[in-house]
Order: C-alpha cells, then sequence, then structure tokens
C-alpha cells in the first residue's frame, strides 16, 4: 500500500511538472496593442507582448507559477470582459535539446583543419566549400536560432549578430543571452549559432557554413515552454529573419506523441504564408535523437509537418547514428556525431569558447540552416517550399550506409534514416541560381469508408484507398494520412502506406517503451518518399497489431499536396533525377523516367565509353546548354563541369542503374554491377540500394526471396532454362545411341558379317543350287 502511495505521488509530481497551469494567458484581442494593454492593466496582468497582430501575451503577478489547477476567478474575470474575444491559460510543454551531455572541452586554437564535414572533399562533405568558391557566404541573409539563448559577444559570432534576429521570450527582454549555471546547462544555442554563422579567417575557434550571414538567437527554452512561448519564438520578426532553426521538440523517450499546439500551428501557417514577403519562413527542424530508445519521428508533430525541413545526422563514416530516429517525414542528411571513434561537430561555446564536441541531430539542424543561407543569398525569390524542393533535386545518397535505401515510383532513392540523402552545398546554390518558383500549391483530400474496423492481435490488416481524383495534384509533395486509432497498447503498432507507383512508406514503427492506451486522434502521419508521384490508383496502408488484445481503426483517410504542372528549374522540367526540356512530349518524357542504361561496363575506361557511344564524326560546337561539346547530330560528347554525359544528354545526377564516373575530362554515367539498383562504383560491393527483391547488408545486394518474377535474378533463370534445355538434348542423344548399341550387341538375330569368310566358288554353288531348287 505504502509503494502505491509513493507512485500517486510521484505521478502527481509529474503532472504538476509536465502539465501544470502557469500564470501566463494567450488573449484574442481585437483593437491592437494599445487595447491589449489597457486590458492588461485593468485585469491586473502584465503585458508581454503581441504573438500575433490579434493575439497577445499576459502574466498575472498573483496567480502561481505552476499549479495542478487552473485559475478560474481571473480566467473568467478576464473572458466577461467584451473585449477579450477568447483566452487561455497556458500550461506546460516538455521540450527536449537534441544534443547530449558531455564533459566540456576548452581549446583556444584555429580548429579549421579538424572540420572533417566541410574539407574532406571526394565527395565526403557537403561540398561547402565549392559554394564559398563561386562567392557565396550566406551575405544579406538572416538565421534565427531557437533556443537556451545565445552568448552574442562571443568572439566568434559578435560581428554577425543581429539584434533584431533576437529575443528573449523567457524573461521578456531584448536580451538573448543565456543564464550561466555550474553545468553550463544553456550552451545550446550558443553552440548551434556558430555553425551557421561563426566568423571566417579570424582565428578564432570555426567557420560557420554562412559565414556572412546574420545570426540571431530567441531564448525560449530555459523557462517554462507553453504554447504562447513556442509561437511567440516562431512569430519573431518574420519579414526579417529568412530561417529559423530547432534543435529541440517533443520528448525522445519512444513514448510521447505530441506537436505544436493551437498557437504554434497559428505560427507556422503565418509563417508560411506571409513571412519573407509572402515567400514564406523556412523553419529547419532536428528530426531526432530517440533512437535508443526505438522512437519514431513521425509521433514529432514538428519534424512530421509539411511546413518544417526535417534533417537527420550521418556519422563520419556515413552510417547511421545509434540515436537517430526514423521516420517518413526526414528530407534529407547533414553530419554530426557518432561512435565514440568517430568526430564530432566543431564550434562556439559559452564563455567566449570552442568544443570539439556538438553532437546528436542538434548538431545536424543548423548545418542545414548554413546551407540554406547559402542558397537564399543565391536566389533571394525562392519560397519555403522551393527550398524543399532542391534539397529533394540535389541530395545525394553516395556514401551513407543504410539497409533501408529503396528507390520510389519515379526513381529516387530514400531512406527512413537519411531522407533523400547528404545535402550538397554546390547543387542546391547551382540549382537555385536557374529555379523557377514551384507552381502553386494544391490539395486535396480523400476520405477512406473503412470506419469502426477491428484489428486482432498479432494480425496485420490492408485496407485500400481508390483514388480516382485529385484536382489539381498530378505531381506530389507531401502525403498525409490522418489516422484515428483506439490501441490497448499503442506501441505495439506498425502502420505502413504504399502508393499506387508501389513506393512503401513506414508511418509508425513499433515503439517498445510507448505503453499508452491513447492511441491516436487524427494523427497526421507525413511521407515525403512519394514526392513528384501521381496520387491516382489504388493506395493501401497496412497496419499491424503485435499486441494480444484487439484495437480498433476508427477512420482514416488521405491529404495529397502537390502541384498540377510539373516543377520548372528554368527550361528544364525536373521530374525524377532527369531533367527535360520543357517542350518535350509527355511520352518522350514518361519514356525518359526511369530508364536504366545498360550499354556501359563499369570498368570501361571513360575513353573507350565515349569511343563506343559516339562513333560519328564530331564538330566541336559549343552549346550554352550543360553540353560542352556537341556532334553533328546534336547529341553531346563532353558535358560541362559538374554534369554527367548519359546518352547523349548531359544530367546532373545519373539515372538508376548507374553512377557518376568522371576524370580530368570527361563525366559520364557509368554502369553499376547487375546485382545494384543503385550504386557509387562499378564493383558488387559498392551498391547504395537494391532491386525489390533483394536486401542491402554492407554494401552488397543479397537476395531476399527465390522467384521466377525475381528484377535482379530473371537473366540467371532464363540462362538455366537454356542450360537445361541444352543438357536434356544432350542427355536425350546419349541414352539413344547407347540403347542403340546395346540392342545390336545382344539381339540373336542380328549376325556380325564380318567375322565370317566367303569364297567366290562357294557363294557360285549356292546360287546354283538355290536355282536347282527353284526350279523343281
Amino acid at each position: 500500500m505504502m509503494m502505491c502511495k509513493v507512485i500517486i505521488v510521484l505521478f502527481l509530481i509529474g503532472d504538476i511538472f509536465v502539465a501544470a497551469y502557469t500564470n501566463q494567458w494567450a488573449v484574442h484581442i481585437d483593437g491592437g496593442p494599445i487595447v491589449a494593454r489597457q486590458i492588461a492593466d485593468e485585469h491586473g496582468f502584465r503585458y508581454l507582448g503581441k504573438i500575433f497582430d490579434d493575439c497577445y501575451h499576459f502574466d498575472h503577478g498573483s496567480v502561481m507559477k505552476r499549479s495542478v489547477e487552473p485559475h478560474l476567478e481571473i480566467h473568467g474575470r478576464l473572458v466577461e470582459d467584451e473585449r477579450v474575444k477568447r483566452a487561455e491559460q497556458q500550461r506546460i510543454k516538455t521540450r527536449a535539446k537534441r544534443d547530449f551531455i558531455q564533459q566540456k572541452t576548452i581549446l583556444n586554437d584555429d580548429r579549421w583543419s579538424l572540420m572533417w564535414y566541410l574539407n574532406r572533399g571526394n565527395g565526403l562533405d557537403m561540398n561547402v566549400q565549392d559554394a564559398w568558391a563561386e562567392g557565396i557566404s550566406g551575405r544579406g541573409i538572416v538565421v534565427t536560432i531557437l533556443d537556451d539563448g545565445l552568448e552574442k559577444d562571443h568572439p566568434d559570432l559578435k560581428d554577425n549578430y543581429d539584434p533584431q534576429a533576437s529575443y528573449d521570450v523567457n524573461n521578456h527582454d531584448e536580451d538573448p543571452m543565456p543564464r550561466y549555471d555550474y553545468t553550463d546547462s544553456n550552451r545550446h544555442g550558443t553552440r548551434c549559432a556558430g555553425e551557421v554563422a561563426a566568423t571566417a579567417n579570424n582565428s578564432i575557434c570555426a567557420v560557420g557554413i554562412a559565414f556572412h550571414a546574420q545570426i540571431g538567437g530567441v531564448r525560449m527554452l530555459d523557462g517554462d515552454v507553453t504554447d504562447a512561448v513556442e509561437a511567440r519564438s516562431l512569430s519573431l520578426n518574420p519579414q526579417h529573419i529568412d530561417i529559423y532553426s530547432a534543435s529541440w521538440g517533443p520528448d525522445d523517450d519512444g513514448k510521447t506523441v505530441d506537436g505544436p499546439g493551437e498557437l504554434a500551428t497559428r505560427a507556422f501557417v503565418e509563417g508560411i504564408t506571409k513571412g519573407r514577403d509572402g515567400k514564406g519562413s523556412i523553419f529547419i527542424w532536428a528530426s531526432g535523437n530517440g533512437g535508443k530508445d526505438g522512437d519514431n519521428c513521425n509521433c514529432d508533430g514538428y519534424t512530421n509537418s509539411i511546413w518544417t525541413l526535417s534533417i537527420s545526422s550521418a556519422t563520419e563514416n556515413g552510417y547511421v547514428p545509434w540515436y537517430s530516429e526514423k521516420c517518413s517525414s526526414t528530407l534529407a542528411t547533414t553530419y554530426s556525431s557518432g561512435s565514440t571513434s568517430e568526430r564530432q561537430i566543431i564550434t562556439t561555446d559559452l564563455h567566449h569558447h570552442c568544443t570539439n564536441s556538438h553532437t546528436g541531430t542538434s548538431a545536424s539542424a543548423p548545418l542545414a540552416a548554413g546551407i540554406c543561407a547559402l542558397v537564399l543569398e543565391a536566389n533571394r525569390n525562392l519560397t519555403w517550399r522551393d527550398m524543399q524542393h532542391i534539397v529533394v533535386q540535389t541530395a545525394k545518397p553516395a556514401n551513407l550506409n543504410a539497409s533501408d535505401w529503396v528507390t520510389n515510383g519515379i526513381g529516387r532513392n530514400v531512406s527512413h534514416s537519411f531522407g533523400y540523402g547528404l545535402m550538397d552545398a554546390s547543387a542546391m546554390v547551382r540549382l537555385a541560381r536557374k529555379w523557377k518558383t514551384v507552381p502553386e500549391q494544391h490539395t486535396c483530400e480523400v476520405m477512406s469508408p473503412q470506419m469502426g474496423e477491428p484489428i486482432p492481435a498479432k494480425r496485420t490488416l490492408s485496407f485500400d484507398l481508390n483514388v480516382e481524383e485529385c484536382m489539381g495534384v498530378n505531381f506530389l509533395e507531401h502525403v498525409q494520412a490522418k489516422v484515428t486509432l483506439s490501441a490497448s497498447r499503442r506501441g505495439n503498432l506498425e502502420i505502413f502506406l504504399t502508393s499506387p507507383q508501389g513506393t512503401r512508406s513506414t508511418l509508425l514503427a513499433k515503439r517498445p517503451r510507448d505503453l499508452s492506451k491513447a492511441g491516436f486522434n487524427q494523427w497526421p502521419f507525413m511521407s515525403v518518399h512519394t514526392w513528384g508521384e501521381n496520387p491516382l490508383g489504388i493506395w493501401t496502408l497496412e497496419i499491424h497489431n503485435d499486441g494480444r488484445y484487439e484495437d480498433v481503426l476508427e477512420e482514416w483517410k488521405l491529404i495529397f499536396y502537390g502541384t498540377e504542372t510539373p516543377v520548372v528549374a528554368e527550361d528544364k522540367i525536373i521530374i525524377s533525377e532527369y531533367e527535360v526540356p520543357s517542350e518535350t512530349s509527355t511520352d518522350v518524357k514518361h519514356n525518359i523516367i526511369g530508364t536504366v542504361d545498360n550499354s556501359w561496363i563499369g570498368s570501361q575506361k571513360i575513353d573507350s565509353v565515349l569511343q563506343t557511344e559516339h562513333s560519328r564524326p564530331t564538330s566541336e560546337k559549343q552549346t550554352s546548354d550543360n553540353c560542352k561539346i556537341m556532334d553533328g547530330e546534336n547529341d553531346c560528347l563532353v558535358c560541362k563541369e559538374n554534369w554527367f554525359l548519359t546518352k547523349g544528354r548531359c544530367v546532373l545526377y545519373c539515372p538508376a542503374g548507374t553512377y557518376g564516373a568522371s576524370d580530368e575530362r570527361y563525366s559520364v554515367c557509368a554502369a553499376c554491377h547487375y546485382s545494384c539498383a543503385r550504386c557509387s562504383g562499378p564493383s558488387g560491393n559498392q551498391c547504395t540500394s537494391c532491386r525489390a527483391d533483394a536486401i542491402l547488408i554492407e554494401f552488397h545486394c543479397v537476395l531476399s526471396s527465390i522467384s521466377w518474377k525475381m528484377q535482379a535474378t530473371r537473366w540467371f533463370y532464363w540462362m538455366t532454362i537454356f542450360f537445361v534445355i541444352n543438357l536434356s538434348t544432350i542427355t536425350a542423344a546419349g541414352i539413344y545411341l547407347c540403347v542403340f548399341w546395346f540392342r545390336r550387341k545382344h539381339n540373336p538375330h542380328t549376325y556380325d558379317y564380318s567375322k565370317v569368310s566367303y569364297s567366290q566358288n562357294a557363294k557360285a554353288e549356292c546360287g546354283a543350287n538355290d536355282s536347282a531348287s527353284d526350279s523343281e
């Protein structure tokens, strides 16, 4: 009994801390800040500031900062005021920073030579130096770090510090300086800021990716985090700030399902519709560090949102970090920490120091923010959706090692661990310079007829939804499956969504620590894996219940986001990894998409490849396109730098079944090993993804089943059939000859005339006797 009482007390304490009511209110008032201040004074509140044009942040000095129960009396008096349209007493949210506590390292030397994720070259970094070489350094772009403060006087940050991009939401003042304590627990924001905009060439610490960008900080994690606090942070000065970087979210404990509240959601919507003069604020989010606890980032409503650019991590050696969460909403990846033998991220630290040990997806999101700042400098007209498209088009799967790489319905590589791959700063900048604004985004919803469907224990049920019409959406961006489901133990559920083109997204993986009976209520599981596909056809939702009790699928629907027309970059239509001239007919486009060029053998030298591919007489015709040298038939012979030649065309990325091979003169798409769907080289141990009948194990494609329909082994079966037919024919002939010989040897009516000798006289006598006999 005593133990039960202790447990109850602990739960109550947890509720007070996690779901407690604060002394703050979000109040909706028409009439502007003057009226809001007047109402605050009249009702004994302190006016903290504006959240939106019609929403204001108050607190009350006589109300406890934390309470299990709301203060109904004060709340009642406030809402009775006819000038108040609505008011909500704020509750505390738990938000975790996405790094790890490690021993502080204090070094004062220059760290550029140690910044492996920026200077390794050979395709092993994020290609930032090539962007710098083009004169791009983030100049004129404003990035703010939503975190626990910013040490604005840090010698590596002060030259780029922007007070207009900074605010202290916790203390309600203009100064974002962190609160110092014995453990330096508020170092997180300063570390993230240095990754973006640490000053270059000043002999101090490190260099930021966008070292000429302006950097600000919003101090909002060092205090009670409420819906109003998040909304004020996300909506700070949206006409001045271009990029908001957030390396935090709901607890990464494998059992939490949480996301933005009403006010934070409105902040996102207003940001993407009104921010940056209508082009949309860009929100970069760390995907989460709950990998150790089996968490899934689709249960995090921030990374699972269509409005955020969700970024995961890769280790120095290109592996999935132990802390990384897998989900279908991750768009791309940057580097971060890994095993103890792998290096971490170098950046600014508290007390004007430097650190070699920034970690987690916390370190990945600011790197992505820095890269996006470079891209915005290259093209300031990019919208928030343009940025996502450019990331998808340019991310590199090569050198990222995961077993879950697949090829989606239009030929792009995508992974639940890494999204579309490692961000490539130079490729993004080049593409941004010729980018045309994406067509208008359209949405359509299709409701499933299945309602109240039981899901028996230890069973998997599939539900088909035939999408026959989706007005305005022919080319997909995001897909949401809004699911309402009751569960006896939520963590026992797995949910998958398969598109008409066969792309299978894991919307929810099993979470062993999630014991909740709450299920899901209209939770919008999101996938980016079908980007560019057509939504028409049969979609399949699979739900596996690994529990001991029956669960119930109450209802579900699909929401499709996309465009009516293809995405265009300058005069090119970008549908998959191919760029097709916009005047190309639809039939030709469909023939190009998804083709595999098998005419080249990966081990051939590039010279002989070119010689084989182009044997016609050539003329060195310089063109303004991506081709450097054309032949007389308007086919390309040599592509410009960073473009690859395939079938007489120049492409930014090689098609499925090929990889980019280069020497000092040429860059071509050469064939992968026959066992690979995609690869980083010609050998069988350089696969980056496999066909549907094989799985990737340490860069090898290993068959997962044996079937006559297997793509990877169809050639083997045809050879086997041919061999069997020939062997059967030879065997049958041999048997026939043996039988013939045996019969001749042992049949008594068969004589061997070679052993009998006749004289000519004997033959004559025999003939005479025969004649005499005939005459008688």
